[in-house]
Protein backbone atom coordinates (compact mmCIF):
# COMPACT_ATOMS: atom_id res chain seq x y z
CA UNK A 1 0.00 0.00 0.00
CA UNK A 2 1.13 3.41 -0.72
CA UNK A 3 3.18 5.56 2.15
CA UNK A 4 1.60 8.83 2.70
CA UNK A 5 5.11 10.06 3.74
CA UNK A 6 5.92 10.38 0.41
CA UNK A 7 2.64 11.71 -1.39
CA UNK A 8 4.55 14.99 -3.14
CA UNK A 9 6.90 12.92 -4.94
CA UNK A 10 4.99 9.98 -5.87
CA UNK A 11 2.73 12.89 -7.13
CA UNK A 12 5.41 13.89 -9.87
CA UNK A 13 6.10 9.99 -10.55
CA UNK A 14 2.24 9.92 -11.18
CA UNK A 15 2.02 13.13 -13.42
CA UNK A 16 5.06 11.82 -15.69
CA UNK A 17 3.81 8.59 -16.09
CA UNK A 18 0.28 9.80 -16.87
CA UNK A 19 2.03 12.09 -19.72
CA UNK A 20 4.32 10.00 -20.69
CA UNK A 21 1.32 7.13 -21.67
CA UNK A 22 -1.18 9.70 -23.29
CA UNK A 23 1.83 10.88 -25.35
CA UNK A 24 2.47 7.34 -26.06
CA UNK A 25 -1.13 6.36 -27.14
CA UNK A 26 -1.29 10.02 -28.86
CA UNK A 27 -4.05 11.07 -26.25
CA UNK A 28 -2.62 14.00 -24.70
CA UNK A 29 -5.61 16.43 -25.78
CA UNK A 30 -8.37 14.07 -24.64
CA UNK A 31 -7.28 13.16 -21.39
CA UNK A 32 -9.51 14.06 -18.48
CA UNK A 33 -8.43 16.53 -15.93
CA UNK A 34 -8.79 14.10 -13.08
CA UNK A 35 -7.57 10.65 -14.60
CA UNK A 36 -6.85 8.23 -12.48
CA UNK A 37 -3.42 6.55 -12.94
CA UNK A 38 -3.06 3.39 -10.66
CA UNK A 39 -0.21 2.27 -8.40
CA UNK A 40 1.87 -0.57 -9.84
CA UNK A 41 3.98 -2.33 -7.46
CA UNK A 42 7.10 -3.94 -9.43
CA UNK A 43 8.37 -6.62 -7.22
CA UNK A 44 12.51 -6.82 -7.43
CA UNK A 45 14.54 -9.55 -8.73
CA UNK A 46 14.30 -10.81 -5.07
CA UNK A 47 11.11 -10.99 -4.81
CA UNK A 48 10.41 -12.71 -7.67
CA UNK A 49 13.31 -15.02 -7.06
CA UNK A 50 10.77 -15.87 -3.69
CA UNK A 51 8.39 -16.26 -5.37
CA UNK A 52 9.55 -18.71 -7.53
CA UNK A 53 11.03 -20.85 -5.49
CA UNK A 54 7.84 -20.60 -2.68
CA UNK A 55 5.41 -21.77 -5.81
CA UNK A 56 8.42 -24.69 -6.86
CA UNK A 57 7.72 -26.22 -3.59
CA UNK A 58 4.27 -25.86 -3.81
CA UNK A 59 4.38 -27.56 -7.28
CA UNK A 60 6.60 -30.55 -5.95
CA UNK A 61 4.22 -31.24 -2.77
CA UNK A 62 1.53 -31.60 -5.13
CA UNK A 63 3.80 -33.64 -7.42
CA UNK A 64 4.20 -36.26 -4.24
CA UNK A 65 0.70 -35.61 -3.62
CA UNK A 66 -0.48 -37.50 -7.33
CA UNK A 67 -1.30 -34.17 -8.57
CA UNK A 68 0.89 -33.95 -11.97
CA UNK A 69 -1.63 -31.75 -13.79
CA UNK A 70 -1.58 -28.87 -10.97
CA UNK A 71 1.86 -29.30 -10.42
CA UNK A 72 2.48 -29.30 -13.65
CA UNK A 73 1.11 -25.18 -14.06
CA UNK A 74 2.54 -24.41 -10.95
CA UNK A 75 5.79 -25.27 -12.08
CA UNK A 76 5.61 -23.70 -15.45
CA UNK A 77 4.90 -20.63 -12.76
CA UNK A 78 7.82 -21.48 -11.64
CA UNK A 79 10.39 -21.39 -14.95
CA UNK A 80 8.55 -18.28 -15.76
CA UNK A 81 9.98 -16.61 -12.88
CA UNK A 82 13.19 -18.51 -12.78
CA UNK A 83 14.13 -18.75 -16.37
CA UNK A 84 17.57 -19.69 -15.47
CA UNK A 85 17.35 -22.18 -12.86
CA UNK A 86 17.52 -25.64 -14.21
CA UNK A 87 15.69 -27.12 -11.05
CA UNK A 88 12.50 -25.16 -11.93
CA UNK A 89 12.84 -27.31 -15.75
CA UNK A 90 13.49 -30.79 -14.31
CA UNK A 91 10.35 -29.91 -11.58
CA UNK A 92 8.14 -28.99 -14.64
CA UNK A 93 9.45 -31.80 -16.83
CA UNK A 94 8.81 -34.20 -13.95
CA UNK A 95 5.47 -33.13 -13.75
CA UNK A 96 4.63 -33.38 -17.19
CA UNK A 97 5.79 -36.86 -17.74
CA UNK A 98 3.85 -38.04 -14.85
CA UNK A 99 0.99 -35.76 -16.23
CA UNK A 100 1.62 -37.89 -20.02
CA UNK A 101 2.28 -34.44 -21.65
CA UNK A 102 5.65 -36.17 -23.39
CA UNK A 103 6.32 -33.96 -25.66
CA UNK A 104 6.19 -30.64 -23.57
CA UNK A 105 8.34 -32.59 -20.95
CA UNK A 106 11.37 -33.43 -23.68
CA UNK A 107 11.32 -29.24 -24.38
CA UNK A 108 11.52 -28.67 -20.24
CA UNK A 109 14.44 -31.01 -20.86
CA UNK A 110 15.97 -30.02 -23.17
CA UNK A 111 15.97 -26.75 -21.66
CA UNK A 112 17.24 -27.92 -18.36
CA UNK A 113 19.98 -29.71 -20.06
CA UNK A 114 21.31 -26.22 -21.80
CA UNK A 115 21.14 -24.82 -18.31
CA UNK A 116 23.01 -28.31 -16.20
CA UNK A 117 24.70 -30.71 -18.39
CA UNK A 118 26.09 -32.47 -15.55
CA UNK A 119 23.06 -33.09 -13.73
CA UNK A 120 21.85 -36.69 -13.54
CA UNK A 121 18.69 -35.90 -12.78
CA UNK A 122 18.03 -34.69 -16.05
CA UNK A 123 19.37 -37.42 -17.79
CA UNK A 124 17.45 -39.90 -15.88
CA UNK A 125 14.13 -37.95 -17.36
CA UNK A 126 15.21 -38.02 -20.76
CA UNK A 127 15.98 -41.49 -20.50
CA UNK A 128 12.35 -41.96 -18.64
CA UNK A 129 10.63 -40.25 -21.39
CA UNK A 130 12.66 -42.19 -24.29
CA UNK A 131 11.40 -45.14 -22.50
CA UNK A 132 7.67 -44.43 -22.44
CA UNK A 133 8.46 -43.43 -25.98
CA UNK A 134 8.85 -46.82 -27.12
CA UNK A 135 12.84 -46.04 -27.14
CA UNK A 136 14.46 -48.35 -24.99
CA UNK A 137 18.11 -48.23 -26.35
CA UNK A 138 18.28 -44.67 -26.56
CA UNK A 139 17.25 -44.95 -23.18
CA UNK A 140 19.83 -46.85 -21.83
CA UNK A 141 22.06 -44.59 -23.56
CA UNK A 142 20.68 -41.81 -21.55
CA UNK A 143 20.20 -43.97 -18.14
CA UNK A 144 24.03 -45.17 -17.98
CA UNK A 145 25.26 -41.83 -18.92
CA UNK A 146 22.74 -40.29 -15.58
CA UNK A 147 24.35 -43.84 -13.76
CA UNK A 148 27.90 -42.06 -14.36
CA UNK A 149 26.88 -38.95 -12.52
CA UNK A 150 24.75 -40.70 -9.78
CA UNK A 151 25.64 -44.33 -9.38
CA UNK A 152 23.33 -44.50 -6.30
CA UNK A 153 20.05 -44.05 -8.04
CA UNK A 154 17.49 -46.73 -7.59
CA UNK A 155 14.84 -44.95 -10.01
CA UNK A 156 17.00 -44.91 -12.65
CA UNK A 157 18.62 -48.46 -12.44
CA UNK A 158 14.60 -49.23 -12.42
CA UNK A 159 13.86 -47.70 -15.62
CA UNK A 160 17.21 -49.76 -16.48
CA UNK A 161 15.86 -52.95 -16.03
CA UNK A 162 12.69 -52.38 -17.87
CA UNK A 163 14.75 -51.10 -20.45
CA UNK A 164 16.30 -54.34 -20.58
CA UNK A 165 13.53 -56.37 -20.60
CA UNK A 166 11.78 -54.75 -23.67
CA UNK A 167 15.23 -55.75 -25.70
CA UNK A 168 14.87 -59.25 -24.46
CA UNK A 169 18.22 -58.74 -22.50
CA UNK A 170 17.05 -60.69 -19.09
CA UNK A 171 20.58 -61.07 -17.24
CA UNK A 172 20.92 -57.57 -17.42
CA UNK A 173 18.05 -56.49 -16.63
CA UNK A 174 17.64 -58.61 -13.43
CA UNK A 175 20.46 -57.43 -12.45
CA UNK A 176 19.73 -53.23 -13.27
CA UNK A 177 16.39 -54.31 -10.69
CA UNK A 178 18.21 -56.24 -7.81
CA UNK A 179 20.67 -53.10 -8.03
CA UNK A 180 17.42 -50.90 -7.43
CA UNK A 181 16.19 -52.90 -4.75
CA UNK A 182 19.24 -52.94 -2.81
CA UNK A 183 19.66 -48.92 -3.48
CA UNK A 184 15.96 -48.63 -1.94
CA UNK A 185 14.50 -50.46 0.70
CA UNK A 186 10.97 -51.71 0.44
CA UNK A 187 11.01 -50.87 -3.66
CA UNK A 188 8.82 -53.53 -4.29
CA UNK A 189 8.21 -52.49 -7.75
CA UNK A 190 11.91 -53.82 -8.39
CA UNK A 191 11.31 -56.60 -6.48
CA UNK A 192 7.84 -57.85 -8.68
CA UNK A 193 9.85 -57.10 -11.60
CA UNK A 194 12.80 -59.55 -10.49
CA UNK A 195 9.92 -62.19 -10.47
CA UNK A 196 8.81 -61.30 -14.01
CA UNK A 197 12.33 -62.10 -14.99
CA UNK A 198 12.99 -64.92 -13.10
CA UNK A 199 9.75 -66.42 -13.81
CA UNK A 200 10.41 -66.16 -17.71
CA UNK A 201 14.01 -67.47 -17.24
CA UNK A 202 12.12 -71.40 -15.85
CA UNK A 203 13.12 -70.13 -12.55
CA UNK A 204 9.57 -70.30 -10.61
CA UNK A 205 10.31 -71.16 -7.37
CA UNK A 206 12.62 -67.80 -6.89
CA UNK A 207 10.20 -65.94 -9.16
CA UNK A 208 7.26 -66.79 -6.35
CA UNK A 209 9.38 -65.66 -3.67
CA UNK A 210 9.96 -62.77 -5.07
CA UNK A 211 6.50 -61.98 -5.17
CA UNK A 212 5.73 -63.16 -1.67
CA UNK A 213 8.44 -60.65 -0.84
CA UNK A 214 6.91 -57.64 -2.52
CA UNK A 215 3.24 -58.89 -0.91
CA UNK A 216 5.20 -58.86 2.55
CA UNK A 217 5.52 -54.98 1.90
CA UNK A 218 2.56 -53.98 -0.68
CA UNK A 219 -0.22 -56.64 0.59
CA UNK A 220 -3.09 -54.90 -1.16
CA UNK A 221 -0.81 -54.93 -4.81
CA UNK A 222 -2.96 -56.45 -7.60
CA UNK A 223 0.40 -57.06 -10.22
CA UNK A 224 2.28 -59.41 -7.39
CA UNK A 225 -0.66 -60.70 -6.69
CA UNK A 226 -1.89 -62.38 -10.21
CA UNK A 227 1.54 -62.79 -10.56
CA UNK A 228 2.28 -65.18 -7.56
CA UNK A 229 -1.50 -66.64 -8.38
CA UNK A 230 0.14 -67.93 -11.73
CA UNK A 231 3.06 -68.89 -10.49
CA UNK A 232 1.33 -71.10 -7.78
CA UNK A 233 -0.88 -72.37 -10.27
CA UNK A 234 2.21 -73.82 -12.79
CA UNK A 235 3.95 -75.41 -9.87
CA UNK A 236 0.59 -77.78 -9.54
CA UNK A 237 -2.32 -78.27 -7.71
CA UNK A 238 -0.93 -77.35 -3.96
CA UNK A 239 -1.49 -73.94 -4.07
CA UNK A 240 -4.57 -73.81 -5.73
CA UNK A 241 -7.03 -72.47 -2.96
CA UNK A 242 -4.35 -69.56 -2.78
CA UNK A 243 -4.00 -69.11 -6.46
CA UNK A 244 -7.82 -68.79 -6.44
CA UNK A 245 -7.97 -65.96 -3.60
CA UNK A 246 -5.19 -64.26 -5.08
CA UNK A 247 -6.73 -63.82 -8.28
CA UNK A 248 -10.15 -62.98 -6.75
CA UNK A 249 -8.02 -60.41 -4.96
CA UNK A 250 -5.70 -58.54 -7.98
CA UNK A 251 -9.25 -58.53 -10.41
CA UNK A 252 -11.12 -56.96 -7.96
CA UNK A 253 -8.68 -54.79 -7.01
CA UNK A 254 -7.27 -53.88 -10.87
CA UNK A 255 -9.58 -55.47 -13.69
CA UNK A 256 -7.41 -54.18 -16.15
CA UNK A 257 -5.19 -57.98 -15.64
CA UNK A 258 -7.64 -59.76 -16.87
CA UNK A 259 -6.39 -58.48 -20.62
CA UNK A 260 -3.56 -60.26 -21.69
CA UNK A 261 -2.66 -56.87 -23.75
CA UNK A 262 -2.64 -54.93 -20.14
CA UNK A 263 -0.19 -57.54 -18.84
CA UNK A 264 2.14 -57.19 -21.89
CA UNK A 265 2.19 -53.30 -21.48
CA UNK A 266 3.27 -54.20 -18.18
CA UNK A 267 6.19 -55.98 -19.29
CA UNK A 268 4.76 -59.71 -18.43
CA UNK A 269 6.82 -62.35 -20.75
CA UNK A 270 5.00 -64.75 -23.07
CA UNK A 271 5.31 -67.52 -20.44
CA UNK A 272 3.77 -65.73 -17.60
CA UNK A 273 1.11 -64.09 -20.07
CA UNK A 274 -0.09 -67.85 -20.81
CA UNK A 275 0.06 -69.51 -17.47
CA UNK A 276 -2.07 -66.73 -16.29
CA UNK A 277 -4.98 -67.24 -19.43
CA UNK A 278 -4.69 -70.69 -18.41
CA UNK A 279 -5.24 -69.74 -14.70
CA UNK A 280 -8.38 -67.34 -15.65
CA UNK A 281 -9.92 -70.25 -17.64
CA UNK A 282 -10.64 -72.10 -14.09
CA UNK A 283 -14.47 -72.33 -13.45
CA UNK A 284 -14.34 -70.88 -9.90
CA UNK A 285 -12.88 -67.91 -11.58
CA UNK A 286 -15.53 -67.07 -14.22
CA UNK A 287 -17.89 -64.47 -11.63
CA UNK A 288 -14.24 -62.10 -10.99
CA UNK A 289 -13.25 -63.10 -14.74
CA UNK A 290 -16.60 -61.75 -16.02
CA UNK A 291 -16.82 -58.85 -13.45
CA UNK A 292 -13.15 -57.42 -14.20
CA UNK A 293 -13.98 -58.05 -17.90
CA UNK A 294 -17.34 -55.56 -17.72
CA UNK A 295 -15.03 -53.62 -15.69
CA UNK A 296 -11.55 -53.37 -17.79
CA UNK A 297 -10.67 -49.93 -19.23
CA UNK A 298 -7.45 -50.62 -21.46
CA UNK A 299 -7.02 -47.11 -22.47
CA UNK A 300 -7.18 -46.01 -18.86
CA UNK A 301 -4.30 -45.99 -16.60
CA UNK A 302 -3.58 -48.47 -14.13
CA UNK A 303 -3.60 -46.79 -10.41
CA UNK A 304 -0.31 -49.05 -9.74
CA UNK A 305 3.39 -48.17 -10.92
CA UNK A 306 5.08 -51.37 -12.32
Amino acid sequence: RPDSSHAGSRKTVYSKAVLLGALALGLAEGLPAQALVPYVYVPQRQELEGAGLGIAQAAARLLRLGQAGDAARLAALTVQLLPDDPRGWVLLAEAQLRSNQLEQAGIALAKAKQLDPRNPGIWFAEGSLALRGGKPSEAITLLEQGLKLDKGNAGAFFDLGNARILLGQSDQALAAFERASSLRKGFWEALNNQGLVLFEQGKTKAAVQRWRQVLAIKPDAAEPSLALAAGLFATGTEGRQEALDLTNKALDSEPNYVLESYQKEQLWGPKLRRITQELLLLPDLKPVVDRALANASPEGESSEGE
